[in-house]
């Protein structure tokens, strides 16, 4: 650094030397190299830009940039003529502006709210009109107002019951306490609400704790712990009987993620206690002096048959019924493995289940037959990532696949079934998907593209799971990605980001059954908290007959549920 320190004062001085030429040529190669060995890698560089600052969406349109992704629209849009244009303009200037206290939620979106009439003080329906004394008035739609306010999450009331004392006998006399008190301290809505606030919005305990601290209503972690633990032993049945239903369904969606459970840490991998520490510092010296024998050795024999990594895994079942079921699971097992263990519930009599998963090999069942799909968005989203350093070849991937997403979407909106979907598909879907391999695999054979590149190993990754990628192309209701596993699995990671860990395995097991109870009523469209209220305030009813306390069943049998 100081001889180019040396060359750049003399370059800002023009008094150049023969032997800085050398200098400066060798720079420049060096900078040339490595440009081209980032550019290389530029895929993984700019998904970490885009992570900490850039897109939050993959859309075709925001990876591409303003361009259309779409050629015969991009044409369309250039010869739109200026009378059209300016009609347009003319069009959204005369848009009725939004009605004024028009916000984003209407009144039927307050489903939780109390719903309270409120009639009029000095009319009813068929009295004279008081202005014109003449007409008669009639009932009509009503003005609607919304009003939120403010309240703890826990609240609470104290009751003094009074007390009287005689002063003869010494016999005490106290108040009866009203009857919609009733004997516990916790209602059943507390555990439900500390439940979703944990394992369906990501608070710890403590942060609940303290937030209700602060608005004067005190709930130690302690206490939630307990009141979510009696919580999930009454609800367990119901949980087991999600796990059967999920396994009797036509299509199931699988992945995980890595999770932390204290217990099982400590017991693999080893509390780092000073003895501990120096047997470790030992074993690394060792490993050091071995050097290459030692990797040797590694390799040749597996050291520790045991598992290290921890994992939550989502599974969410789609059933012939309807009904999506979500599930989380957190071990040591994969997602593969613990679907094994869903699966060996499923009916000797059913066909085999279609499977939507990515390519790991670890997420395929290793005992039981499944007709596997794998994930669209992860085989595009190699494409996504290289899409700045080869813009014209990612815009040719993208642009094929937002035709097979607006097939399916058409599709949909049609509300076809699984046969007319895979109709739809094979007409308008098959063509173009068949062109995209057809370009897939020229640019490989003709050396188009450099097999070894970032967009080379995308190309090959397409290739080599085309038949599982294009399955909705052959078999009726195959999905086209595994989004809904993903989007189950942020639940999971919601809750690792804000409480870090599970501390115990029991405590893992409680997380893992109330996020299914919880994620499967947001897919039903279920309340979650009144569903969790209705299972703890009719546990024993429960325990005697799970089927009829799923969510899509609990409503009719609390219609006829004696009352508790």
């Amino acid at each position: 650094m100081s001889d180019l320190d040396d060359i750049l004062r003399r370059v800002e001085a023009k008094e150049l030397r023969e032997e800085d030429y050398s200098t400066i040529c060798a720079v420049l190669e060096s900078y040339v190299t490595l440009y081209q060995a980032v550019g290389d890698k530029a895929a993984s560089i700019a998904r970490l830009r885009k992570l900490v600052f850039g897109l939050k969406t993959e859309k075709t349109a925001a990876v591409l940039g303003n361009s259309s992704a779409d050629p015969a629209a991009a044409s369309e849009s250039a010869s739109e003529t200026s009378e059209g244009t300016s009609a347009s303009a003319e069009n959204s200037a005369k848009e009725k502006e939004p009605a004024k206290g028009h916000g984003r939620n209407g009144a039927a979106r307050y489903t939780g709210a109390a719903k309270i009439e409120v009639s009029h003080p000095t009319l009813q329906p068929g009295d004279t009109c008081p202005e014109c004394g003449k007409g008669t008035v009639y009932e009509a739609k009503p003005k609607v107002l919304v009003r939120l306010v403010g309240q703890p999450p826990i609240g609470g009331k104290v009751y003094y019951l009074q007390k009287l004392r005689c002063g003869l006998c010494g016999q005490i006399f106290t108040a009866p306490p009203p009857e919609a008190v009733g004997e516990k301290k916790c209602d059943a809505t507390v555990p439900a609400m500390i439940a979703l606030l944990k394992y369906g919005s990501g608070m710890p305990f403590n942060r609940e704790a303290r937030l209700q601290g602060m608005v004067g209503v005190p709930l130690p972690a302690s206490t939630q712990w307990d009141l979510v633990h009696t919580l999930a032993e009454h609800v367990e049945p119901v949980y087991e009987e999600i796990i059967r239903e999920a396994a009797q369904g036509d299509v199931l969606f699988n992945d995980d993620t890595t999770a932390r459970v204290l217990e099982c840490m400590g017991k693999r991998r080893g509390k780092r206690t000073a003895p501990c520490a120096q047997r470790l510092a030992t074993v690394e010296a060792a490993a050091v002096r071995l050097g290459p024998m030692a990797n040797k050795k590694k390799k040749g024999k597996k050291q520790d048959e045991e598992r290290n990594g921890l994992f939550t895994s989502g599974i969410v079942s789609a059933t012939h019924e309807g009904h999506q079921i979500a599930l989380f699971f957190t071990g040591h097992n994969h997602a593969g493995e613990n679907l094994t263990h869903v699966l060996s519930r499923r009916a000797a009599e059913l066909d085999a289940p279609i499977q939507m998963c990515d390519a790991l090999s670890r997420n395929i069942p290793a005992e039981l037959k499944t007709i596997i799909a794998n994930c669209l968005t992860h085989g595009r989203r190699k494409f996504v990532d290289v899409a700045e350093v080869f813009p014209e070849e990612c815009r040719h991937v993208l642009t094929a696949l937002s035709v097979i997403y607006k097939n399916d979407a058409d599709s949909r909106d049609l509300k076809h079934s699984p046969q007319e979907r895979l109709a739809h598909h094979q007409t308008h879907s098959g063509p173009t998907m068949a062109e995209l391999k057809t370009w897939l695999t020229r640019q490989l054979d003709d050396r188009l593209v450099e097999r070894n590149s970032s967009l080379g190993e995308g190309i090959k990754y397409k290739l080599k799971h085309w038949e599982k990628l294009t399955l909705f192309l052959r078999v009726p209701g195959a999905p086209l990605d595994n989004n809904i596993c993903e989007r189950a699995l942020k639940k999971a990671i919601l809750h690792r980001k804000n409480a870090m860990f599970y501390k115990t395995h029991r405590g893992a097991h409680v997380g893992d059954l109330l996020m299914s109870l919880i994620h499967t009523c947001e897919l039903g469209c279920v309340n979650p908290f009144d569903y969790l209220t209705a299972l703890e305030r009719h546990a024993t009813l429960v325990a005697a007959n799970p089927p009829a306390w799923l969510p899509w069943t609990y409503q009719t049998t609390l219609a006829t549920a004696p009352a508790s």
